[in-house]
């Protein structure tokens, strides 16, 4: 407990430096054209940091340790995943999609394709992800505040939500993008700084090191240890066991000291556990049960392999058609900037994943408790604690719990800046600013709402959905729309129906499904994109081609745009023709010398 008021510290101060850095980035913000696309002239270097602090969410800065913590190795599909989708958006969609003109995937549909109809289905599409991804942002914050400051979940969680509110209200995407950049070389500190020198510390111990993860056995308990399980759990031994319960196991009641066989055992919520120091770590059901198992993919109860190739299928498909991330690129002058950004992106985020993996592992050794809860995602918070002692890890505490307030932010902030777009220039359509600054209302509430009836998702299981909707849905319609003349509007519309559809689908039966009953369904439920995304592909090319009268005559002049070089001139930039931002009397800052100048009549060719 002598974290919490170092770590109220860090995230106090944290809090400060957001408002203060929205403040200072809407100084200059007087258009809609500032609150949408930030003008159109964000450097690659900048630009690429702010994708990388609104990608780092809670997921990747809490998440990632927690799920090496408990699956080993099979976990490390996730960074991999989260950072190798940006070499395909590299490759295939970064430039293109710059160059078409489109600032937000609706646009593009619509102007790749042109349907209103198709517009108006990604409008709901781009609203279900974005929200479905800021729900376990604002429930992370304020799980971590509770149990950092005190503060009721729901107080904790509608701070959240009003502080990312009112960065967005600020200034729009162009606040926002300094906010962002901000905060991924802070989470990048937060992370780095204590991986650093707990590695340190475990070296120099040498008594810690002598039974290290390498050997076949269980994670133990180094010292006696009192655990309260918060919720239902079913917990896997591997060797017999005595301990002390003081509440509902095995479905009866028990005060005193309970033998474990190995095989399953259930314990109910508020019951507390005492084991005795040297004692081995039981593990919940599904997570490898021994260290050997542990380092060994595919191996002691961890993800199937059909569930480890479906997440890789999620999340390298996934990140191309995240909605927050790819309205960026169109901050970015020209197609060749935007293939700049997203190689110092992948260069960033490289960088950050090797350190959550490093707490994972050594949360094994010093933390192994949160196996038995089940509260992985606590280990960044803890470890430091628990490996130092005094002021020294009370101070680290505090440096990891200010990066972890970070990520909720930075990701929170663009997701509700991206539906606030989307709101403004699809359902309120007059696209003035008081309209964006409605839509953030919004956009902030009702994901706010939802986080109070669904306080209980867990954060990877969310973002493992919403990847999944995202590869099922936009990845399609991107690569055959920015690859494929051929693609017609009810093709589009109709991948995009039957993958989201199914994906959404398995997300719901995830949620009531309980794993032990459901068996091999539970596991393709769980991870539906090996599945989805061929079928929405399919779906997508079989249509269009019994739809091939609908492809237009303007397609090929379409693609030239999107694919000639940008020296050539032919970007065309569709908020100009929609807003007439250019036109705009309250823009007082002239345009910068590096980049793009605008001086035609809105709608001009």
């Amino acid at each position: 407990m002598e974290l919490i008021p170092w770590a109220t510290v860090g995230i106090v101060v944290m809090a400060v430096v957001t408002f203060a850095l929205g403040i200072f980035g809407s100084r200059s913000v007087h258009t809609t054209s500032d609150f949408l696309v930030a003008r159109r002239t964000i450097g690659a270097e900048r630009n690429a940091a702010a994708i990388s602090g609104e990608y780092l969410s809670a997921a990747s800065f809490l998440g990632i340790a927690g799920l090496v913590l408990k699956d080993g190795v099979d976990a490390l599909w996730y960074p991999i995943g989260f950072a190798g989708g940006y070499l395909l958006l590299l490759m295939f969609v970064a430039a293109p999609l710059r160059r078409s003109g489109a600032y937000t995937l609706p646009d593009f549909a619509e102007a790749r394709l042109g349907s209103t109809g198709l517009r108006r289905l990604a409008t709901l599409t781009v609203v279900v992800i974005c929200w479905l991804y800021v729900v376990p942002q604002f429930q992370g914050a304020g799980l971590t505040l509770r149990m950092v400051t005190g503060l009721p979940f729901w107080a904790g969680t509608a701070l959240v939500a009003l502080l990312v509110a009112v960065n967005v209200l600020s200034g729009g995407l162009r606040a926002v993008t300094l906010v962002q950049a901000v905060q991924y070389w802070v989470k990048l500190f937060a992370i780095s700084l204590p991986a650093f020198l707990l590695v340190i510390v475990f070296v120099a111990n040498q008594e810690g090191t002598r039974r290290g993860l390498a050997e076949p056995l269980p994670p133990r308990f180094e010292a006696a240890t009192a655990i309260t399980v918060g919720t239902d759990v079913t917990l896997d031994v591997s060797r017999p066991l005595y301990l002390h319960a003081d509440g509902v196991v095995g479905g009866q009641r028990a005060a005193g000291t309970v033998y474990w066989a190995p095989g399953e055992h259930s314990v109910g919520a508020d019951t507390e556990l005492t084991f005795p120091a040297g004692s081995d770590v039981p593990v919940v059901l599904g997570a490898p049960t021994d260290n050997a198992s542990w380092l060994t993919p595919q191996d002691g109860g961890g993800p199937s392999l059909f569930a480890t190739y479906s997440l890789i299928f999620a999340t390298f498909l996934g990140t191309m058609g995240l909605p927050h991330i790819l309205v960026r690129f169109y901050t970015n002058p020209n197609g060749g900037a935007a293939r700049r950004t997203t190689l110092f992106v992948l260069m960033l985020l490289g960088l950050f994943y090797l350190f959550p993996t490093i707490f994972g592992a050594l949360s094994r050794l010093y933390v192994p408790q949160l196996l038995v809860t089940g509260t992985t995602d606590a280990a960044v918070l803890l470890l430091p604690g628990a490996m130092l002692a005094g002021w020294p890890g009370m101070l680290l505490g505090a440096v990891t719990a200010a990066g972890a307030f970070a990520a909720f932010i930075s990701t929170a902030s663009g997701l509700v800046s991206c539906v606030a777009g989307v709101l403004a220039t699809d359902v309120l359509r007059r696209g003035a600013l008081n309209d964006f600054r409605l839509a953030t209302v919004i956009s902030a509430l009702v994901p706010l709402i939802a986080v109070m009836y669904f306080a209980n998702l867990s954060i990877s299981q969310t973002v493992g959905m919403v990847f999944a909707v995202s590869a099922s849905t936009f990845c399609p319609l991107l690569v055959l729309g920015i690859w494929w003349r051929g693609l017609t509007a009810t093709g589009a519309a109709t991948g995009m129906i039957v993958g989201g559809g199914l994906a959404v689908l398995a997300v719901t039966l995830t949620v009531i499904l309980e794993p032990a009953s459901a068996g091999w369904l539970s596991s393709v439920t769980a991870q539906p994109a090996l599945i989805t995304v061929p079928i929405a592909f399919l779906t997508m090319i079989v249509v269009s081609r019994a739809t091939s009268r609908q492809v237009s005559s303007e397609v090929s002049r379409i693609l030239l745009r999107m694919h000639a070089p940008d020296r050539l001139g032919l970007i065309r930039d569709r908020d100009l023709e929609r807003f007439g931002f250019v036109d705009d009397p309250a823009r007082e800052d002239p345009p910068r010398s590096n980049g793009p100048r605008h001086h035609r009549p809105a709608g001009e060719d």
